[in-house]
């Protein structure tokens, strides 16, 4: 998947999107909560809350909580995923915007917020997940993408469930016509919504000092297939590139994530890189 060129090289994940996106795909969008969980079901999902279970020596007791809200770490999952079966038996569309979560029902509809953004979007949570400390969502990649942190790797999200829609969706899993009578409006997945706050964050002016082509720096290394390596487990994050640097008779190969156009910019992608569990990070300026 590295292709090396002497002094540098550029990792894509083209050709993996390429792959994916020749897979069957049902359809995103629905006209009604009938039509959906009509589809839902044909996929093979069911209604399940489960049994109390251990991930990673932690245990979880899935329940039944419509007033669930929560703040912390989201990330995502994809390619890996594709087209595998998720914990109520429907198969994971890494296009299509669902989630997976530790103890609510399945299938429930979520709120997600990205706090560092303020874009926020609906999802169906159909997976158990994640269990790295602190993470308390794993989104689609679609979903990743839509909330603006599929780059990054993670980000600070607050999930709320829709009470109304998730005890409908679980009437209309459970009856035989697959309908409800509390909702049976569609539920738009793939709408992003703003705050005012995020809209106006954007528009305000990066400090000189801070403005520039900045690199995250993941590693240095003298064996080139142990960069390879790491590029590899870095790719998650966005573009990776391999440096090739004669401090002495022999070459070092650095790995750098990047390049982003402020300081404040790569700060960010070193908090996720850190999060992730990688401690030998630094900001370089190129």
């Amino acid at each position: 998947m590295v292709n090396f060129i002497r002094s540098k090289v550029t990792l894509s994940l083209t050709a993996i999107f390429l792959i994916a996106g020749c897979a069957s795909e049902r359809p995103f969008e629905y006209k009604n909560l009938t039509e959906e969980v009509s589809a839902i079901k044909a996929d093979g999902g069911v209604y399940k809350v489960g049994n109390t279970y251990t991930a990673l020596g932690q245990k979880y007791t899935p329940k039944e909580d419509y007033n669930y809200k929560e703040t912390g770490i989201a990330s995502w999952y994809g390619s890996d995923f594709h087209n595998k079966r998720t914990a109520n038996g429907e198969i994971y569309n890494m296009n299509a915007v669902t989630a997976a979560h530790r103890t609510l029902p399945l299938p429930s509809i979520v709120r997600v917020t990205n706090l560092e953004n303020g874009k926020s979007i609906i999802a169906r949570v159909n997976d158990r997940g994640p269990y790295v400390k602190n993470r308390i969502i794993d989104l689609s990649q679609k979903g990743a993408e839509l909330l603006g942190y599929k780059m990054q790797g993670t980000a600070k999200v607050k999930v709320e469930v829709l009470a109304k829609e998730s005890r409908a969706l679980k009437e209309a899993m459970l009856s035989k016509t697959n309908s409800s009578k509390i909702y049976n409006d569609s539920i738009k997945y793939t709408t992003v919504t703003e705050t005012a706050t995020a809209t106006a964050a954007k528009s305000a002016p990066t400090p000189a000092n801070e403005i520039g082509t900045f690199y995250v720096q993941v590693g240095a290394y003298s064996d080139l297939e142990k960069a390879r390596e790491m590029a590899e487990s870095m790719s998650r994050f966005g573009k990776v590139s391999i440096y090739e640097a004669y401090l002495s008779k022999d070459g070092i190969y650095r790995v750098r994530l990047g390049a982003y156009k402020s300081r404040n910019e790569a700060l960010q992608i070193l908090d996720r890189v850190l999060d992730y569990g990688h401690a030998d990070v630094t900001i370089v300026e190129g």
